[in-house]
């Protein structure tokens, strides 16, 4: 049952369903069996529904012109392991360009999805530093509409820049939908899951299956455009633990600057303690654990300051004020912070 338990703590049912299936479902124990298939048959169902959700919302946006590209979900199923139901996900994830934000807005919410503040200047105000918006729909997933792929407050592997023209067109039922694959997908995953703190084992598994598949991937080039953006470290963990939890070897293009990275053997043997030991573990996830995708120390100062004098909806609720004087929070919003720490040591 520790099995049955860690596989749905981690998203990673529809993979141990395979594996059992594989192997014939030897020594299962029948209620566990029916768990792990009924499980299947929902997800199969949701997952094509999701599937024709994001086709509704890709043709739509098409229609308007719009350049987009799906990650995560969907696409990223089919794109390494054949099946949109051989992974487990939840909601659909978009990325749009920045200046195209406007019209995708219109889009999704002419198809009856709405944010849960309905004024477009206030989320753009508090909830834009995430530099993603998420919209939801009585009888259908989340869509999550990003423009980059962190918060202002973060760099990234990779750049929205640089995915317009690398995108490949992947099936999805009856429809073609533009996504993020290969070199840039390696970056993507790389990132997330650092920014995430790879809280979840499926993350690791996702990346160490792209490694083994995608044996083509030119892993230097990866590791260099990573570095650029400030992010080296993100590819060497991920490959650090797709080593460490999964035996998936390390591409040789990094294993001597992964061998020399104290501070990537260090986050690495931290984040799999806390993935087998959860949150009752000794390195708790904390706050402020995105800012691990910084190489630097200084960028992981500067990232923590920006974000403390970034303005969020938590400082409207605690203080409203009319839209004229919203620029006053970023002055506020440091007092706001120390007020809250110091009642929280009392």
């Amino acid at each position: 049952m520790d099995l049955l338990q860690a596989a749905q703590e981690h998203s990673l049912q529809p993979q141990l369903i395979r594996s059992l299936a594989e192997l014939g479902w030897v020594r299962v124990p029948p209620a566990a069996r029916s768990s792990l298939e009924s499980f299947q048959q929902l997800h199969s169902a949701v997952s094509l529904g999701t599937a024709e959700q994001l086709g509704r919302i890709a043709d739509a946006l098409a229609a308007r012109g719009l350049r987009f590209a799906a990650f995560k979900g969907v696409t990223l199923a089919i794109i390494l392991y054949g099946d949109l139901s051989a992974r487990e996900y939840t909601d659909v994830d978009l990325i749009v360009p920045a200046e195209a934000l406007n019209e995708a807005e219109d889009v999704v919410e002419a198809l009856g999805y709405v944010n849960d503040h309905s004024d477009r200047r206030f989320r753009h105000a508090f909830q834009g530093y995430q530099r993603q918006l998420a919209f939801t729909h009585p009888d259908q997933a989340t869509i999550d509409l990003h423009w980059d792929f962190t918060g202002s407050h973060l760099p990234f592997p990779l750049s929205p820049a640089d995915i317009w023209g690398a995108l490949e067109m992947v099936k999805v039922g009856h429809r073609h939908i533009p996504a993020i694959t290969g070199t840039d997908l390696a970056l993507l995953l790389a990132g997330h899951g650092t920014k995430e703190r790879w809280r979840s084992l499926g993350w690791v598994v996702d990346f160490a299956v792209l490694v083994e598949r995608r044996s083509d991937l030119d892993w230097a080039s990866i590791h260099a455009r990573a570095q650029a953006q400030g992010c080296g470290d993100n590819v060497l963990l991920a490959c650090a633990l797709a080593e460490r939890l999964l035996g998936v070897a390390v591409p040789q293009a990094l294993a001597l600057p992964l061998g020399r990275s104290a501070r990537v053997d260090m986050l690495a043997s931290a984040l799999i303690d806390e993935l087998r030991h959860g949150e009752r573990g000794p390195t708790a996830v904390r706050n402020l654990a995105d800012i691990d995708v910084c190489d630097r120390r200084w960028d992981r100062i500067a990232a923590s300051v920006k974000l403390a004098l970034t303005p969020t909806a938590s400082d409207y609720r605690a203080m409203p004020l009319p839209a004229s004087l919203w620029p006053l929070y970023r002055i506020t919003r440091p007092f706001r912070l120390a007020a809250h720490a110091i009642a929280s040591r009392f």
